[in-house]
Order: structure tokens, then sequence, then C-alpha cells
């Protein structure tokens, strides 16, 4: 069974960082694209913030680009999200995506439960 679980989400001040981590059971993590999405208050769709795929490339959403880090650590199968100078606009509940690339079907999303992330003074 795929569990998907993130940890790492806090109240934290403008300027600050964190890091979030996203840790995957059931043996799919290695054949899977990663990424980090986020849902802000009062808004009901959430946002894509990066991805890492199986290769190691990655992808950021523009507001986030050079502040943002995601990375992947396949023998932990495990993702991070390392956030610098963090925003207000920064705060929401932060999910994991697994992306799991099946070779014969089509590719099946995992999701977590989500961290909550608060930027505020």
């Amino acid at each position: 069974q795929v569990q998907v679980v993130e940890s790492g989400g806090a109240l934290v001040q403008p300027g600050g960082s964190l890091r979030l981590s996203c840790a995957v059971s059931g043996n799919i993590f290695s054949a899977s694209d990663m990424g980090w999405y986020r849902q802000a208050p009062g808004k009901q769709q959430r946002e894509f913030v990066a991805t890492v795929n199986r290769s190691g490339v990655t992808n950021y959403i523009g507001v986030v680009r050079g502040r943002f880090t995601i990375s992947r650590d396949n023998a932990k199968n495990t993702v991070y999200l390392q956030m610098n100078s963090l925003e207000p606009a920064d705060t929401a509940v932060y999910y994991c995506n697994a992306h799991f690339i099946r070779s014969f079907a089509s590719p099946q999303d995992y999701w977590g439960q989500g961290t909550q992330v608060t930027v505020s003074a």
C-alpha cells in the first residue's frame, strides 16, 4: 500500500527558512516524478510549486524560483522542499505528490495529507 507523508510545516517569521520532507512508502518512489503543491487560505485550488522528475530535473513556479529548492533522495524514498526568504504569501497547506509512472498503464497520482506553513510576524 502506498503512503505519502509530509512533515516540517511550522510557523515562521518573514525572511525565515523551512525544510519540508515527504516520505513515500510502497516501492514506487524511484519510478515517480515528485512534486510539491500548495493551497492558500480561501483558495479552492492547489497551486503547483515545484517538481523533480526521476532524472533529477527540476521545475518551479516563477514566484518561488531562487528561493525554494526541491530535491530527492532515492535511497531514503524522500523528497524535500527547502524554502528560504519566506514571505506571508507563501502561507498555505503544502501537499506532496507522487506521480507514479507505470510501465503498462496510465500514471497514478498519490497525495499526502498536507503540512501547514504559516509565515507571519
